[in-house]
């Protein structure tokens, strides 16, 4: 087996008196999508939390390309190659689309705070901009405002701004959350486009989806990975059947 970029080993994290992640071991493997499915208060968010710097664990240890994070801010996850988007649309609702990818672009280059050197560098700014658009198949709303787009528009616009930072790993927390059935097929035509070449680790309740799109698939229950299989090994685990997917889908 190929050796994972992203791994958790052992991780904890409690709040108080409730032990929120109980010592999951997980791995993320180059090129794979992996999902992580599970019911509600089963702590997916939390772990994304811990993965991406929100959070720091209690104990345990979460390596990317094999170098401890488990330390680390946000932005240096991000600047090590880890880009996440969140459960809530995180956008410039006020600026149009271009502005909105823009920004994030600006920032990689570490130029949203030097007003010169952004004015100098616009070009190469504007062309990755531009690319990334197109990428997430927002190229004709270049200058919508991003208020303006609709629900599963704004995010792909998400997804844009994470990809501005060209991470190889990316996390999406419940991208198809509140979409109807054809926003959800827009949705995840994007997602296998844009994820072509990296890792991607996604929370997702919508089980059709979880199974057309995962190579690989955790599930997590209080806290605890209870299995990790491909979509047909954990169709058929009874555990899960029992702990999770009896109460979601036909098996």
């Amino acid at each position: 087996m190929k050796e994972p970029v992203l791994s958790l080993q052992s991780v904890h994290k409690s709040f108080g008196q409730a032990h929120i992640i109980r010592g999951v071991d997980l791995d993320l493997l180059p090129g794979e999508r992996h999902a992580v499915i599970g019911p509600n208060g089963a702590g997916k968010s939390t772990l994304f939390h811990l993965i991406s710097g929100q959070l720091a664990p209690d104990k345990g240890q979460i390596r990317l390309n094999g170098k401890s994070i488990k330390d680390l801010p946000p932005h240096r996850i991000n600047h090590l190659g880890l880009g996440r988007s969140f459960q809530i649309t995180n956008i410039f609702p006020g600026l149009s689309v271009f502005e909105n990818v823009r920004i994030a672009v600006a920032q990689r280059h570490g130029l949203q705070y030097n007003l010169w050197k952004l004015i100098s560098r616009a070009r190469a700014v504007n062309e990755q901009t531009e690319h990334l658009l197109e990428q997430v198949m927002l190229g004709e709303k270049h200058d919508t405002l991003a208020g303006e787009l609709t629900y599963s528009e704004q995010r792909a616009l998400e997804i844009g701004m994470t990809l501005a930072s060209d991470p190889q790993v990316i996390l999406l927390d419940e991208p198809m959350a509140g979409m109807s059935r054809e926003e959800t097929d827009y949705m995840v035509s994007l997602i296998r486009e844009v994820t072509k070449g990296r890792s991607l680790m996604i929370v997702e309740h919508d089980m059709d989806v979880v199974f057309s799109l995962s190579d690989r698939i955790s599930v997590l229950i209080y806290g605890e990975v209870i299995a990790t299989g491909t979509p047909e090994e954990i169709r058929s685990d009874r555990r899960v059947q029992e702990g999770y997917l009896g109460e979601e889908v036909s098996v």
